[in-house]
């Protein structure tokens, strides 16, 4: 599907890195727009632009990886990395603007935020670890980065018009990322506990 961007992006002298690269600096701007929006209502939006622009950038850096054969051991650990920083400064900025607190109050809002960042972490940590260990864990567990950030997007764009439903947006994330660890580390059970017999 993404096939004619990813041509299109290397004739232009994009590597997967630099797709990485660029999707950070568009999380780094969404961000932005996020942590200052409890005054200029409008930056969720441009917040969201740029949200999914950054996903569309993890999404293609992979394929351009693929078709063209560029797939490294260093690339694969960058994109990871760049990816985890992405995710913890939109979820930062979220929570230093307070945007949870208009739905969930100054102690819960940044509560129900910081264990949105716990488990968006702990979700490619546990990944990680397991495919250390030879488990693949491709498609386990409910809410991957993909259905976060569409999560995170659909909720800030209702926040424009609601500030609140960004704070419940932000609790749904929570459950469902570390739902998510929790089924992961099932999974790596059941899978370790085949091994053993």
């Amino acid at each position: 599907m993404l096939t004619s961007q990813a041509e299109t992006a290397h004739k232009i002298g994009l590597t997967p890195n630099k797709v990485s690269f660029i999707g950070f600096i568009l999380a780094s701007v969404s961000a932005v727009s996020y942590g200052t929006a409890q005054n200029y209502r409008w930056l969720l939006l441009l917040a969201t632009i740029f949200l999914l622009s950054s996903g569309f950038c993890d999404t293609l850096d992979g394929i351009i990886a693929r078709i063209f054969h560029q797939e490294t051991v260093f690339g694969g650990f960058f994109d990871s990395v760049l990816d985890r920083y992405a995710d913890a400064i939109v979820y930062a900025a979220i929570i230093v603007a307070g945007l949870s607190n208009a739905a969930w109050g100054t102690f819960w809002g940044p509560a129900w935020a910081l264990a949105t960042l716990a488990g968006s972490l702990l979700v490619s940590y546990s990944r990680a670890r397991a495919e250390a260990v030879g488990i693949k864990m491709e498609s386990v567990g409910l809410a991957e980065r993909a259905e976060r950030m569409l999560i995170l997007a659909a909720f800030s764009i209702a926040a424009f018009f609601w500030l609140p439903a960004l704070g419940y947006g932000i609790a749904l994330l929570a459950v469902l990322s570390n739902f998510t660890v929790i089924q992961r580390a099932l999974y790596v059970y059941k899978e370790l506990k085949k091994k053993t017999v």
